[in-house]
């Protein structure tokens, strides 16, 4: 019986990838192991090294670009916004007068009191105003009038 060492050799790729994606659990190397796993059948199929590669390059790409988005959409379905993150989409109420060239404002969110600024630099928004929080900069909340 003759070893096929190419096909030892894309099997062990294969198996280190895979170790290497159960210790880090952040699915870095997995869509590599696909293309190791498809270069490997080729290597038992008895083709030569250099279209192995390419299977190899090509498939890892494609798993990679096809369903990485899905696969990390999948894995952080539950995960909860905290602390400033789960601020943006809210209401605040402008408590301040909003205006960025005069570099003033301030608005209150769920209790706290908050440095605030127009999404708009030219945009000023008066004290019992309600706005919503576009985004977090640094400690001020980026804001436009609902």
């Amino acid at each position: 019986m003759e070893i096929n060492i190419q096909a030892v050799v894309w099997l062990g790729i294969l198996v280190v990838l895979l170790a290497v994606e159960a210790i880090t659990l952040g699915l870095t190397t997995i869509w590599f192991a696909g293309g190791a796993l498809a270069a490997f059948g080729m290597a038992v199929a008895g083709t030569d090294v250099l279209p192995q590669i390419i299977v190899f390059c090509v498939v890892s790409v494609l798993l990679l670009v096809i369903t990485r988005p899905a696969a990390v959409r999948w894995l952080n379905r539950d995960h909860v916004r905290t602390n400033a993150g789960s601020l943006i989409g809210e209401t605040a109420v402008v408590t301040e007068s909003i205006d960025n060239l005069a570099n003033t404002g301030q608005a209150q969110v769920k209790g706290q009191y908050w440095t605030a600024r127009a999404l708009q630099d030219n945009q000023k928004i008066e004290t019992g105003k309600t706005v919503k929080i576009k985004e977090i900069s640094g400690v001020k909340l980026i804001v436009e009038e609902v």
